[in-house]
Protein backbone atom coordinates (compact mmCIF):
# COMPACT_ATOMS: atom_id res chain seq x y z
CA UNK A 1 0.00 0.00 0.00
CA UNK A 2 1.11 3.55 -0.66
CA UNK A 3 0.78 5.94 2.25
CA UNK A 4 0.77 9.70 1.64
CA UNK A 5 1.10 12.21 4.47
CA UNK A 6 -0.61 15.59 4.20
CA UNK A 7 0.10 18.71 6.33
CA UNK A 8 -2.08 21.76 5.60
CA UNK A 9 -2.37 22.15 1.82
CA UNK A 10 0.91 20.51 0.89
CA UNK A 11 1.35 16.87 0.11
CA UNK A 12 4.57 14.90 0.22
CA UNK A 13 4.95 11.26 -0.52
CA UNK A 14 7.18 9.97 2.24
CA UNK A 15 7.02 6.21 2.14
CA UNK A 16 5.73 3.03 0.61
CA UNK A 17 5.13 0.04 2.76
CA UNK A 18 3.54 -3.34 2.40
CA UNK A 19 1.07 -3.46 5.26
CA UNK A 20 0.61 -7.14 6.15
CA UNK A 21 -2.70 -8.34 7.36
CA UNK A 22 -1.41 -8.27 10.89
CA UNK A 23 -2.20 -4.55 10.52
CA UNK A 24 -5.67 -5.00 9.02
CA UNK A 25 -8.75 -5.90 11.02
CA UNK A 26 -12.38 -5.65 10.07
CA UNK A 27 -15.13 -4.72 12.45
CA UNK A 28 -18.19 -6.55 11.19
CA UNK A 29 -21.73 -6.87 12.53
CA UNK A 30 -22.73 -6.14 16.09
CA UNK A 31 -20.14 -4.95 18.56
CA UNK A 32 -20.69 -7.19 21.56
CA UNK A 33 -17.45 -6.28 23.30
CA UNK A 34 -16.43 -2.64 22.98
CA UNK A 35 -13.18 -3.32 24.78
CA UNK A 36 -12.10 -5.78 22.08
CA UNK A 37 -13.35 -4.17 18.89
CA UNK A 38 -10.91 -1.37 18.24
CA UNK A 39 -13.04 0.69 15.90
CA UNK A 40 -16.38 2.28 16.80
CA UNK A 41 -17.41 2.05 13.14
CA UNK A 42 -18.80 -1.39 12.37
CA UNK A 43 -17.81 -1.10 8.70
CA UNK A 44 -14.32 0.23 9.22
CA UNK A 45 -10.85 -0.98 8.44
CA UNK A 46 -8.27 -0.57 11.17
CA UNK A 47 -4.54 -0.04 10.66
CA UNK A 48 -2.40 -0.48 13.74
CA UNK A 49 0.78 1.07 15.08
CA UNK A 50 2.17 3.16 12.20
CA UNK A 51 -0.75 5.59 12.05
CA UNK A 52 -0.74 6.50 15.73
CA UNK A 53 2.76 7.96 15.59
CA UNK A 54 1.91 10.04 12.50
CA UNK A 55 -1.26 11.53 13.98
CA UNK A 56 0.61 12.70 17.04
CA UNK A 57 2.52 15.01 14.73
CA UNK A 58 -0.73 16.61 13.58
CA UNK A 59 -0.67 14.95 10.20
CA UNK A 60 -3.61 13.66 8.24
CA UNK A 61 -3.18 11.01 5.60
CA UNK A 62 -4.57 9.06 2.68
CA UNK A 63 -4.20 5.35 2.21
CA UNK A 64 -4.07 4.35 -1.45
CA UNK A 65 -4.10 0.75 -2.57
CA UNK A 66 -1.26 -0.16 -4.92
CA UNK A 67 -0.39 -3.38 -6.68
CA UNK A 68 0.26 -6.14 -4.19
CA UNK A 69 0.87 -9.82 -4.71
CA UNK A 70 -1.45 -12.10 -2.72
CA UNK A 71 0.13 -13.31 0.47
CA UNK A 72 -0.12 -16.90 -0.74
CA UNK A 73 2.48 -16.23 -3.44
CA UNK A 74 5.91 -16.75 -1.99
CA UNK A 75 9.10 -17.79 -3.75
CA UNK A 76 11.14 -18.07 -0.58
CA UNK A 77 9.12 -20.79 1.13
CA UNK A 78 8.67 -24.33 -0.19
CA UNK A 79 5.08 -25.02 -1.26
CA UNK A 80 3.27 -28.15 -0.18
CA UNK A 81 1.94 -29.77 -3.33
CA UNK A 82 -1.09 -31.13 -1.50
CA UNK A 83 -2.05 -27.83 0.15
CA UNK A 84 -1.27 -25.79 -2.94
CA UNK A 85 -3.92 -27.64 -4.92
CA UNK A 86 -6.75 -26.87 -2.49
CA UNK A 87 -8.99 -23.96 -3.44
CA UNK A 88 -9.95 -21.88 -0.41
CA UNK A 89 -13.36 -20.22 -0.06
CA UNK A 90 -15.03 -18.37 2.82
CA UNK A 91 -18.76 -18.50 3.51
CA UNK A 92 -20.68 -15.22 3.45
CA UNK A 93 -23.15 -14.51 6.31
CA UNK A 94 -26.33 -16.61 6.29
CA UNK A 95 -28.34 -13.41 6.13
CA UNK A 96 -26.21 -11.64 3.52
CA UNK A 97 -29.56 -11.16 1.78
CA UNK A 98 -32.64 -11.16 3.98
CA UNK A 99 -36.00 -9.41 4.21
CA UNK A 100 -37.11 -7.38 1.19
CA UNK A 101 -34.14 -8.82 -0.74
CA UNK A 102 -31.79 -6.20 0.63
CA UNK A 103 -28.08 -6.84 1.14
CA UNK A 104 -27.26 -6.78 4.86
CA UNK A 105 -23.97 -5.21 5.97
CA UNK A 106 -23.23 -4.29 2.33
CA UNK A 107 -20.26 -2.04 3.11
CA UNK A 108 -18.80 -4.50 5.59
CA UNK A 109 -19.17 -7.35 3.09
CA UNK A 110 -17.49 -5.26 0.39
CA UNK A 111 -14.59 -4.51 2.74
CA UNK A 112 -14.40 -8.17 3.70
CA UNK A 113 -14.26 -9.25 0.05
CA UNK A 114 -11.29 -6.94 -0.54
CA UNK A 115 -9.52 -8.38 2.49
CA UNK A 116 -10.07 -11.95 1.34
CA UNK A 117 -8.86 -11.15 -2.16
CA UNK A 118 -5.63 -9.63 -0.86
CA UNK A 119 -5.17 -12.57 1.46
CA UNK A 120 -5.22 -14.97 -1.50
CA UNK A 121 -8.63 -16.59 -0.93
CA UNK A 122 -10.11 -17.80 -4.22
CA UNK A 123 -13.78 -17.15 -3.57
CA UNK A 124 -16.80 -17.01 -1.29
CA UNK A 125 -19.87 -19.16 -0.71
CA UNK A 126 -23.32 -17.54 -0.79
CA UNK A 127 -26.43 -19.15 0.77
CA UNK A 128 -29.47 -18.49 -1.45
CA UNK A 129 -32.69 -19.07 0.47
CA UNK A 130 -35.92 -20.42 -0.99
CA UNK A 131 -37.77 -18.46 1.71
CA UNK A 132 -36.23 -15.18 0.49
CA UNK A 133 -36.39 -15.56 -3.29
CA UNK A 134 -39.83 -17.23 -3.66
CA UNK A 135 -41.40 -16.04 -0.45
CA UNK A 136 -44.68 -14.44 -1.48
CA UNK A 137 -46.14 -16.83 -4.07
CA UNK A 138 -45.19 -19.93 -6.02
CA UNK A 139 -43.31 -18.99 -9.18
CA UNK A 140 -42.77 -15.37 -8.11
CA UNK A 141 -39.01 -14.94 -7.82
CA UNK A 142 -36.99 -11.95 -6.62
CA UNK A 143 -33.26 -12.41 -7.17
CA UNK A 144 -32.32 -8.73 -6.83
CA UNK A 145 -30.43 -8.93 -3.54
CA UNK A 146 -28.45 -11.99 -4.57
CA UNK A 147 -27.63 -10.46 -7.96
CA UNK A 148 -26.19 -7.46 -6.12
CA UNK A 149 -23.95 -9.74 -4.06
CA UNK A 150 -22.83 -11.57 -7.19
CA UNK A 151 -21.83 -8.23 -8.72
CA UNK A 152 -19.89 -7.33 -5.58
CA UNK A 153 -18.04 -10.63 -5.67
CA UNK A 154 -17.27 -10.25 -9.36
CA UNK A 155 -15.92 -6.71 -8.88
CA UNK A 156 -13.72 -7.95 -6.06
CA UNK A 157 -12.15 -10.47 -8.46
CA UNK A 158 -13.36 -13.50 -6.47
CA UNK A 159 -15.14 -16.67 -7.49
CA UNK A 160 -18.60 -17.56 -6.15
CA UNK A 161 -20.02 -20.86 -4.90
CA UNK A 162 -23.81 -20.74 -4.52
CA UNK A 163 -25.71 -22.91 -2.03
CA UNK A 164 -29.38 -23.34 -2.98
CA UNK A 165 -31.17 -23.65 0.37
CA UNK A 166 -34.57 -25.37 0.30
CA UNK A 167 -34.64 -25.46 4.09
CA UNK A 168 -35.18 -22.91 6.85
CA UNK A 169 -32.68 -21.35 9.23
CA UNK A 170 -33.22 -20.90 12.96
CA UNK A 171 -30.43 -18.39 13.57
CA UNK A 172 -30.76 -16.03 11.85
CA UNK A 173 -34.44 -16.81 11.46
CA UNK A 174 -35.18 -17.47 7.79
CA UNK A 175 -38.34 -19.60 7.41
CA UNK A 176 -39.65 -21.51 4.43
CA UNK A 177 -41.70 -19.46 1.92
CA UNK A 178 -44.91 -18.03 3.38
CA UNK A 179 -47.10 -19.84 0.85
CA UNK A 180 -45.50 -23.19 1.73
CA UNK A 181 -46.12 -22.67 5.45
CA UNK A 182 -49.72 -21.70 4.69
CA UNK A 183 -50.19 -24.96 2.79
CA UNK A 184 -48.63 -26.83 5.70
CA UNK A 185 -51.02 -25.45 8.31
CA UNK A 186 -53.91 -27.78 7.35
CA UNK A 187 -51.62 -30.37 5.72
CA UNK A 188 -48.95 -31.00 8.34
CA UNK A 189 -48.09 -34.32 6.67
CA UNK A 190 -45.89 -32.42 4.18
CA UNK A 191 -43.39 -32.08 7.04
CA UNK A 192 -41.27 -34.72 8.77
CA UNK A 193 -42.88 -36.07 11.95
CA UNK A 194 -41.39 -37.92 14.90
CA UNK A 195 -42.85 -40.66 17.10
CA UNK A 196 -44.55 -38.17 19.44
CA UNK A 197 -46.25 -36.37 16.54
CA UNK A 198 -43.95 -33.33 16.57
CA UNK A 199 -43.58 -31.75 13.13
CA UNK A 200 -40.30 -30.44 11.73
CA UNK A 201 -41.21 -27.38 9.68
CA UNK A 202 -37.76 -26.40 8.45
CA UNK A 203 -37.89 -28.52 5.30
CA UNK A 204 -40.38 -30.73 3.46
CA UNK A 205 -40.62 -34.46 4.06
CA UNK A 206 -38.81 -36.43 1.37
CA UNK A 207 -41.94 -38.58 1.09
CA UNK A 208 -43.73 -35.76 -0.77
CA UNK A 209 -41.02 -35.21 -3.41
CA UNK A 210 -43.26 -36.43 -6.22
CA UNK A 211 -46.69 -35.78 -4.67
CA UNK A 212 -48.79 -32.83 -5.89
CA UNK A 213 -48.98 -31.14 -2.48
CA UNK A 214 -47.87 -27.59 -3.39
CA UNK A 215 -50.79 -25.93 -5.14
CA UNK A 216 -51.17 -28.94 -7.40
CA UNK A 217 -47.44 -29.30 -8.10
CA UNK A 218 -44.96 -31.80 -6.57
CA UNK A 219 -42.00 -30.27 -4.69
CA UNK A 220 -39.56 -31.71 -7.22
CA UNK A 221 -41.21 -29.59 -9.92
CA UNK A 222 -41.04 -26.50 -7.69
CA UNK A 223 -37.34 -27.15 -7.05
CA UNK A 224 -36.76 -27.55 -10.78
CA UNK A 225 -38.52 -24.27 -11.61
CA UNK A 226 -36.47 -22.52 -8.90
CA UNK A 227 -33.19 -23.84 -10.28
CA UNK A 228 -34.07 -22.95 -13.86
CA UNK A 229 -35.04 -19.42 -12.81
CA UNK A 230 -31.73 -19.12 -10.96
CA UNK A 231 -29.82 -20.30 -14.03
CA UNK A 232 -31.55 -17.74 -16.22
CA UNK A 233 -31.16 -14.83 -13.78
CA UNK A 234 -27.48 -15.51 -13.09
CA UNK A 235 -26.42 -16.46 -16.61
CA UNK A 236 -24.00 -13.47 -16.84
CA UNK A 237 -22.12 -14.83 -13.80
CA UNK A 238 -22.20 -18.58 -14.40
CA UNK A 239 -18.74 -20.02 -15.07
CA UNK A 240 -17.02 -16.59 -15.16
CA UNK A 241 -17.80 -15.94 -11.49
CA UNK A 242 -20.05 -18.79 -10.30
CA UNK A 243 -17.97 -21.97 -10.43
CA UNK A 244 -19.96 -24.25 -8.13
CA UNK A 245 -23.54 -24.85 -7.00
CA UNK A 246 -24.63 -26.86 -3.96
CA UNK A 247 -28.05 -28.46 -4.16
CA UNK A 248 -29.98 -28.36 -0.88
CA UNK A 249 -30.83 -31.93 0.14
CA UNK A 250 -32.51 -31.62 3.54
CA UNK A 251 -32.11 -30.06 7.01
CA UNK A 252 -29.27 -27.51 6.98
CA UNK A 253 -28.90 -28.36 3.30
CA UNK A 254 -27.56 -31.82 4.18
CA UNK A 255 -28.59 -35.26 2.95
CA UNK A 256 -30.19 -36.55 6.16
CA UNK A 257 -33.35 -36.83 8.19
CA UNK A 258 -33.89 -34.19 10.93
CA UNK A 259 -33.07 -36.77 13.61
CA UNK A 260 -32.27 -34.01 16.11
CA UNK A 261 -35.02 -31.38 16.21
CA UNK A 262 -33.14 -29.37 18.80
CA UNK A 263 -29.41 -29.07 19.59
CA UNK A 264 -28.14 -30.80 22.72
CA UNK A 265 -28.39 -28.81 25.93
CA UNK A 266 -25.21 -27.08 27.03
CA UNK A 267 -22.97 -29.39 29.02
CA UNK A 268 -24.75 -32.55 27.89
CA UNK A 269 -23.74 -35.24 25.42
CA UNK A 270 -25.69 -35.38 22.16
CA UNK A 271 -28.29 -38.14 22.26
CA UNK A 272 -28.95 -40.71 19.54
CA UNK A 273 -31.79 -38.76 17.94
CA UNK A 274 -35.08 -40.17 16.66
CA UNK A 275 -36.32 -41.79 13.48
CA UNK A 276 -38.43 -39.45 11.33
CA UNK A 277 -40.91 -41.78 9.66
CA UNK A 278 -44.25 -40.85 11.21
CA UNK A 279 -45.81 -38.38 8.78
CA UNK A 280 -48.69 -39.94 6.87
CA UNK A 281 -46.78 -40.17 3.61
CA UNK A 282 -43.73 -41.86 5.15
CA UNK A 283 -45.99 -44.31 6.98
CA UNK A 284 -47.78 -45.10 3.73
CA UNK A 285 -44.47 -45.89 2.01
CA UNK A 286 -43.39 -48.06 4.95
CA UNK A 287 -46.71 -49.92 4.88
CA UNK A 288 -46.39 -50.65 1.16
CA UNK A 289 -42.83 -51.86 1.59
CA UNK A 290 -43.74 -54.16 4.49
CA UNK A 291 -46.65 -55.69 2.60
CA UNK A 292 -44.48 -56.25 -0.47
CA UNK A 293 -42.02 -58.12 1.76
CA UNK A 294 -44.74 -60.30 3.29
CA UNK A 295 -44.56 -58.74 6.76
CA UNK A 296 -47.46 -56.24 7.00
CA UNK A 297 -47.07 -55.86 10.78
CA UNK A 298 -43.61 -54.39 10.23
CA UNK A 299 -45.18 -51.48 8.39
CA UNK A 300 -47.16 -50.03 11.28
CA UNK A 301 -44.40 -47.63 12.39
CA UNK A 302 -40.77 -47.25 13.33
CA UNK A 303 -38.93 -49.22 16.04
CA UNK A 304 -40.94 -49.18 19.28
CA UNK A 305 -37.85 -49.82 21.43
CA UNK A 306 -35.67 -46.97 20.15
CA UNK A 307 -34.51 -44.23 22.58
CA UNK A 308 -35.71 -40.63 22.38
CA UNK A 309 -33.71 -37.62 21.14
CA UNK A 310 -31.41 -36.93 24.09
CA UNK A 311 -31.04 -40.48 25.40
CA UNK A 312 -27.98 -42.71 25.13
CA UNK A 313 -27.92 -45.90 23.03
CA UNK A 314 -28.28 -48.16 26.07
CA UNK A 315 -31.36 -46.38 27.46
CA UNK A 316 -33.52 -48.76 25.43
CA UNK A 317 -33.07 -52.00 23.54
CA UNK A 318 -32.84 -51.07 19.86
CA UNK A 319 -29.26 -49.70 19.74
CA UNK A 320 -27.63 -51.91 22.38
CA UNK A 321 -24.25 -53.23 21.27
CA UNK A 322 -25.15 -56.81 22.11
CA UNK A 323 -28.63 -58.15 21.51
CA UNK A 324 -29.99 -54.86 20.17
CA UNK A 325 -32.96 -54.98 17.81
CA UNK A 326 -30.94 -53.27 15.08
CA UNK A 327 -29.33 -56.67 14.37
CA UNK A 328 -32.67 -58.51 14.15
CA UNK A 329 -34.47 -59.32 10.85
CA UNK A 330 -36.93 -56.51 11.62
CA UNK A 331 -34.09 -54.09 12.34
CA UNK A 332 -32.43 -54.88 9.02
CA UNK A 333 -35.77 -54.52 7.21
CA UNK A 334 -36.51 -51.10 8.70
CA UNK A 335 -33.01 -49.65 8.46
CA UNK A 336 -32.64 -50.78 4.84
CA UNK A 337 -35.94 -49.14 3.90
CA UNK A 338 -35.26 -45.96 5.90
CA UNK A 339 -31.83 -45.40 4.33
CA UNK A 340 -32.99 -46.31 0.82
CA UNK A 341 -35.65 -43.57 0.97
CA UNK A 342 -32.97 -41.01 1.82
CA UNK A 343 -30.64 -42.13 -0.97
CA UNK A 344 -33.51 -42.09 -3.48
CA UNK A 345 -34.32 -38.54 -2.40
CA UNK A 346 -30.70 -37.45 -2.84
CA UNK A 347 -30.54 -39.19 -6.21
CA UNK A 348 -33.67 -37.38 -7.40
CA UNK A 349 -32.42 -33.91 -6.43
CA UNK A 350 -28.83 -34.34 -7.59
CA UNK A 351 -29.93 -35.77 -10.94
CA UNK A 352 -32.23 -32.76 -11.31
CA UNK A 353 -29.42 -30.28 -10.60
CA UNK A 354 -26.96 -32.14 -12.82
CA UNK A 355 -29.45 -32.10 -15.69
CA UNK A 356 -30.21 -28.38 -15.38
CA UNK A 357 -26.56 -27.29 -15.23
CA UNK A 358 -25.17 -29.96 -17.58
CA UNK A 359 -24.67 -27.45 -20.39
CA UNK A 360 -22.44 -25.26 -18.21
CA UNK A 361 -18.99 -25.83 -16.72
CA UNK A 362 -20.39 -25.34 -13.20
CA UNK A 363 -19.73 -28.15 -10.73
CA UNK A 364 -22.69 -29.51 -8.75
CA UNK A 365 -22.24 -30.43 -5.09
CA UNK A 366 -24.26 -32.01 -2.32
CA UNK A 367 -23.58 -31.98 1.41
CA UNK A 368 -23.41 -35.07 3.63
CA UNK A 369 -23.33 -34.64 7.43
CA UNK A 370 -20.72 -35.98 9.83
CA UNK A 371 -22.85 -37.87 12.39
CA UNK A 372 -19.89 -38.78 14.58
CA UNK A 373 -21.51 -39.15 18.02
CA UNK A 374 -21.58 -42.75 19.29
CA UNK A 375 -19.40 -43.87 16.38
CA UNK A 376 -17.35 -46.09 18.70
CA UNK A 377 -20.40 -48.24 19.44
CA UNK A 378 -21.26 -51.15 17.14
CA UNK A 379 -24.64 -49.75 16.11
CA UNK A 380 -23.53 -46.18 15.23
CA UNK A 381 -27.01 -44.92 16.27
CA UNK A 382 -26.49 -41.29 15.19
CA UNK A 383 -25.81 -42.54 11.67
CA UNK A 384 -28.88 -44.76 11.73
CA UNK A 385 -31.41 -42.17 12.89
CA UNK A 386 -30.02 -39.67 10.34
CA UNK A 387 -30.67 -42.18 7.56
CA UNK A 388 -27.32 -43.90 6.96
CA UNK A 389 -27.37 -47.68 7.44
CA UNK A 390 -23.83 -47.61 8.72
CA UNK A 391 -22.75 -49.94 11.53
CA UNK A 392 -19.55 -51.63 12.67
CA UNK A 393 -20.34 -54.50 10.29
CA UNK A 394 -21.91 -52.56 7.38
CA UNK A 395 -20.58 -49.63 5.33
CA UNK A 396 -23.54 -47.30 4.85
CA UNK A 397 -21.62 -44.70 2.86
CA UNK A 398 -20.76 -46.92 -0.10
CA UNK A 399 -24.27 -46.43 -1.49
CA UNK A 400 -24.09 -42.68 -0.84
CA UNK A 401 -20.78 -42.30 -2.70
CA UNK A 402 -22.06 -44.44 -5.56
CA UNK A 403 -25.14 -42.21 -5.86
CA UNK A 404 -22.98 -39.08 -6.05
CA UNK A 405 -20.76 -40.71 -8.67
CA UNK A 406 -23.77 -41.73 -10.75
CA UNK A 407 -24.83 -38.08 -10.93
CA UNK A 408 -21.30 -36.74 -11.51
CA UNK A 409 -21.60 -34.62 -8.36
CA UNK A 410 -19.03 -33.67 -5.76
CA UNK A 411 -19.54 -34.19 -2.06
CA UNK A 412 -19.16 -31.65 0.76
CA UNK A 413 -18.13 -32.96 4.17
CA UNK A 414 -18.37 -30.62 7.21
CA UNK A 415 -16.58 -30.94 10.52
CA UNK A 416 -13.03 -31.12 9.15
CA UNK A 417 -11.89 -29.07 12.13
CA UNK A 418 -13.00 -31.76 14.60
CA UNK A 419 -10.53 -34.10 16.27
CA UNK A 420 -11.17 -37.15 18.43
CA UNK A 421 -9.11 -35.81 21.33
CA UNK A 422 -11.47 -32.87 21.87
CA UNK A 423 -14.66 -34.96 22.01
CA UNK A 424 -16.26 -35.81 25.38
CA UNK A 425 -15.17 -39.37 26.26
CA UNK A 426 -18.72 -40.33 27.26
CA UNK A 427 -20.00 -39.50 23.75
CA UNK A 428 -17.98 -42.38 22.26
CA UNK A 429 -17.47 -40.09 19.30
CA UNK A 430 -14.88 -40.34 16.54
CA UNK A 431 -15.19 -37.65 13.86
CA UNK A 432 -11.78 -38.59 12.45
CA UNK A 433 -12.74 -42.24 11.92
CA UNK A 434 -16.08 -41.42 10.32
CA UNK A 435 -14.50 -38.80 8.06
CA UNK A 436 -11.86 -41.32 6.96
CA UNK A 437 -14.56 -43.90 6.23
CA UNK A 438 -16.59 -41.55 4.04
CA UNK A 439 -13.52 -40.30 2.19
CA UNK A 440 -12.46 -43.89 1.50
CA UNK A 441 -15.88 -44.63 -0.03
CA UNK A 442 -15.63 -41.46 -2.15
CA UNK A 443 -12.15 -42.35 -3.36
CA UNK A 444 -13.35 -45.84 -4.32
CA UNK A 445 -16.13 -44.38 -6.48
CA UNK A 446 -14.13 -41.45 -7.86
CA UNK A 447 -16.08 -38.74 -6.06
CA UNK A 448 -14.25 -35.48 -5.35
CA UNK A 449 -14.48 -34.31 -1.73
CA UNK A 450 -14.78 -30.72 -0.52
CA UNK A 451 -14.47 -29.74 3.11
CA UNK A 452 -15.97 -27.33 5.62
CA UNK A 453 -15.39 -26.52 9.26
CA UNK A 454 -18.12 -26.08 11.84
CA UNK A 455 -19.31 -22.47 12.01
CA UNK A 456 -18.89 -22.51 15.79
CA UNK A 457 -15.22 -23.48 15.53
CA UNK A 458 -13.39 -26.17 17.45
CA UNK A 459 -10.26 -26.42 19.66
CA UNK A 460 -7.20 -26.92 17.49
CA UNK A 461 -9.41 -26.50 14.44
CA UNK A 462 -6.90 -24.88 12.08
CA UNK A 463 -4.32 -27.61 12.59
CA UNK A 464 -6.95 -30.30 12.12
CA UNK A 465 -8.11 -28.69 8.88
CA UNK A 466 -4.54 -28.67 7.57
CA UNK A 467 -4.18 -32.30 8.57
CA UNK A 468 -7.26 -33.18 6.54
CA UNK A 469 -5.89 -31.28 3.55
CA UNK A 470 -2.69 -33.34 3.50
CA UNK A 471 -2.07 -36.83 2.23
CA UNK A 472 -3.42 -38.74 -0.73
CA UNK A 473 -7.03 -37.63 -0.25
CA UNK A 474 -6.60 -34.13 -1.64
CA UNK A 475 -9.65 -31.90 -1.21
CA UNK A 476 -11.39 -30.35 -4.20
CA UNK A 477 -11.91 -27.14 -2.20
CA UNK A 478 -12.29 -26.02 1.39
CA UNK A 479 -14.90 -23.50 2.54
CA UNK A 480 -14.22 -21.79 5.85
CA UNK A 481 -17.44 -20.94 7.72
CA UNK A 482 -18.36 -18.15 8.12
CA UNK A 483 -17.84 -14.39 7.55
CA UNK A 484 -19.24 -12.20 10.31
CA UNK A 485 -18.38 -10.33 13.50
CA UNK A 486 -16.40 -13.20 14.99
CA UNK A 487 -14.58 -13.99 11.76
CA UNK A 488 -13.12 -10.48 11.49
CA UNK A 489 -12.61 -10.00 15.23
CA UNK A 490 -9.12 -9.35 16.67
CA UNK A 491 -9.34 -12.75 18.35
CA UNK A 492 -10.00 -14.70 15.16
CA UNK A 493 -8.90 -12.92 11.98
CA UNK A 494 -5.15 -12.94 12.76
CA UNK A 495 -5.41 -16.70 13.35
CA UNK A 496 -7.20 -17.18 10.05
CA UNK A 497 -4.60 -15.03 8.30
CA UNK A 498 -1.81 -17.12 9.78
CA UNK A 499 -3.66 -20.28 8.72
CA UNK A 500 -3.94 -19.09 5.11
CA UNK A 501 -0.30 -18.09 5.01
CA UNK A 502 0.77 -21.41 6.48
CA UNK A 503 -0.81 -23.29 3.57
CA UNK A 504 2.18 -22.17 1.50
CA UNK A 505 4.41 -20.44 4.07
CA UNK A 506 5.05 -22.84 6.97
CA UNK A 507 7.43 -20.36 8.59
CA UNK A 508 6.33 -16.78 9.17
CA UNK A 509 8.68 -13.85 8.76
CA UNK A 510 9.37 -11.88 11.91
CA UNK A 511 7.51 -8.90 10.43
CA UNK A 512 4.37 -11.04 10.27
CA UNK A 513 4.33 -11.82 13.98
CA UNK A 514 1.48 -10.28 16.03
CA UNK A 515 1.95 -6.67 17.09
CA UNK A 516 2.64 -5.81 20.69
CA UNK A 517 -0.39 -5.23 22.84
CA UNK A 518 0.73 -1.76 23.87
CA UNK A 519 0.61 -0.49 20.29
CA UNK A 520 -2.66 1.31 19.81
CA UNK A 521 -4.82 1.38 16.68
CA UNK A 522 -6.56 4.01 14.66
CA UNK A 523 -9.47 3.47 12.32
CA UNK A 524 -9.49 4.20 8.60
CA UNK A 525 -13.18 4.46 7.89
CA UNK A 526 -14.70 3.07 4.74
CA UNK A 527 -17.02 6.07 4.52
CA UNK A 528 -15.93 9.29 2.83
CA UNK A 529 -14.12 11.43 5.37
CA UNK A 530 -12.48 14.82 4.92
CA UNK A 531 -9.34 13.75 6.70
CA UNK A 532 -9.00 10.00 6.13
CA UNK A 533 -10.19 7.87 3.24
CA UNK A 534 -9.40 4.74 1.25
CA UNK A 535 -9.57 4.55 -2.51
CA UNK A 536 -8.94 1.80 -5.05
CA UNK A 537 -5.83 1.97 -7.20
Amino acid sequence: MEVSIIRSSSQAKICKTELGYRDLMFCFGKNNDKNKILSPNLNSVCFESQITRLKKAGLRFTVKAVHSEPILESKSSPRSKSLDRVRLFVGLPFDAVFECNKVNHARAIAAGLKALKLLGVEGVELPVWWGVVENEAMGKYDWSGYLTVAEMVQKAGLKLHVSLCFHASRQPKIPLPKWVLQIGEPQSSIFFTDRSGQHYQECLSLAVDDLAVLNGEPPIQVYQDFCESFKSAFSPFIVSTITGISMGLGPDGELRYPSHHKPAKSGTVTGVGEFQCYDLNMLNLLKQHAEANGNPLWGLGGPHDAPTYDESPNSNNFFKDHGGSWESPYGDFFLSWYSSQLISHGDLLLSLASSIFSDTAVNVYGKVPLMHSWYKTRAHPSDLTAGFYNTASRDGYEAVAEMFARNSCKIILPGMDLSDEHQPPESLSSPESLLAQIRTACRKHGVDVSGQNLASGAPGGFEQIKKNMLGENVLDLFTFQRMGAHFFSPEHFPLFTEFVRSLSQPELHSDDLPVKEEETAESVRMSSDSNIHMQAA
